[in-house]
C-alpha cells in the first residue's frame, strides 16, 4: 500500500518554518508531491528530509522564488523525468515524474490565470498542451497517478460560492470543461471517487478569514488512471495541516 500526498506548499522554506518537516514525519507518506516550492535545493536543508528516509527530486523554475515542483519518496524510483519537454513550461518548473516499474507518479503545477488575460491565455494553452503530453505519455506509461495543483474547481460542489465565481479564473466554463474532458480521457478524481459531500476544499484565500469560515476551493487533485482505479483504497484531504494556503490531499493506493 502506498500513501501518496499532493501538497502545494506555497514556498517550501515558508512551510518548513511552520512545522512542515514535523508534520511530514507524523503523516509519513510513501510519496509526497510538492508544488510551488519557490526555491532551489541549495536553499533548503534537504538533510531534514533525508533523515526521514526520503529520496528527493527537485525541479525549480528558472525564475527565482517562483513555481517549481518536487517529489519526496521512500522507495527509490526506477527513473525520474524532469520536465515535459516543452521549454516554455519547463522554464517554469511545472512537471516532474517518478517511475516505479510500470507505474508513474507525476507532480504537476498547473498555471494560475488569476493575474490577468495574458496568464489566462497561457493557462488555456498549457491545458491543451498538457492533455497532448499526457495522451502521448500514456502510450508508453499507461499507469499514471497525476498529483498536483490543477488550479481548477471541477463542479459547483468544489467551490464555496459557485454563482459569484462563475467568471473567476479557476472556475471558468472552459476550464471546468477541460477537467471534465481530461477525466473522460481516462482518469479518476480519487477524492470524489470516495467522497461525495460538499464543503471539502484544498485552498482558501488569505483574505477575510476565508479558511476559518471554510470558504474554499478544491483545486488540488490526485488523478488516477482508470487502469489503477480498482487499486485505490481511500482518499481524503487534511485541512488541519496549515503550512500553506493549500492543504494536502491524500490517496492510498495499492500499486
Amino acid at each position: 500500500m502506498a500513501k501518496i500526498i499532493t501538497y502545494n506548499v506555497n514556498g517550501i522554506r515558508s512551510a518548513m518554518s511552520k512545522g512542515l518537516v514535523e508534520w511530514l514525519k507524523a503523516a509519513n507518506p510513501d510519496i509526497i508531491c510538492f508544488q510551488e516550492i519557490k526555491a532551489e535545493p541549495g536553499q533548503i536543508d534537504v538533510t531534514l528530509f533525508e533523515n526521514l528516509g526520503y529520496h528527493h527530486y527537485w525541479y525549480p523554475a528558472q525564475k527565482k522564488g517562483y513555481s517549481g515542483v518536487a517529489i519526496l519518496t521512500k522507495q527509490l524510483p526506477t527513473h525520474v523525468e524532469y520536465g515535459c519537454g516543452m521549454e516554455k513550461y519547463d522554464f517554469e518548473g511545472r512537471v516532474l515524474r517518478a517511475d516505479y516499474g510500470d507505474v508513474s507518479v507525476i507532480s504537476v503545477y498547473h498555471p494560475s490565470g488569476s493575474s490577468g488575460e495574458d496568464r489566462q491565455a497561457f493557462k488555456m494553452q498549457w491545458l491543451s498542451d498538457f492533455q497532448q503530453y499526457i495522451n502521448t505519455l500514456k502510450q508508453q506509461r499507461p499507469k499514471l497517478i497525476i498529483c498536483g495543483d490543477y488550479n481548477i474547481c471541477h463542479q459547483p460542489i468544489d467551490i464555496h460560492n459557485p454563482k459569484s465565481n462563475a467568471n473567476s479564473s479557476g472556475f471558468l466554463p472552459e476550464e471546468r470543461s477541460w477537467i471534465g474532458e481530461f477525466m473522460r480521457s481516462g482518469f479518476v478524481d480519487s477524492f470524489r471517487h470516495f467522497n461525495k459531500e460538499p464543503h471539502n476544499y484544498t485552498w482558501w484565500s488569505f483574505r477575510a478569514g476565508a479558511r476559518g469560515k471554510n470558504l474554499g476551493w478544491r483545486i488540488d487533485y490526485n488523478m488516477v488512471s482508470e487502469n489503477l482505479a480498482d487499486k485505490m483504497k481511500h482518499a481524503f484531504i487534511l485541512p488541519e495541516a496549515r503550512h500553506s494556503d493549500h492543504c494536502p490531499a491524500v490517496v492510498d493506493i495499492d500499486f
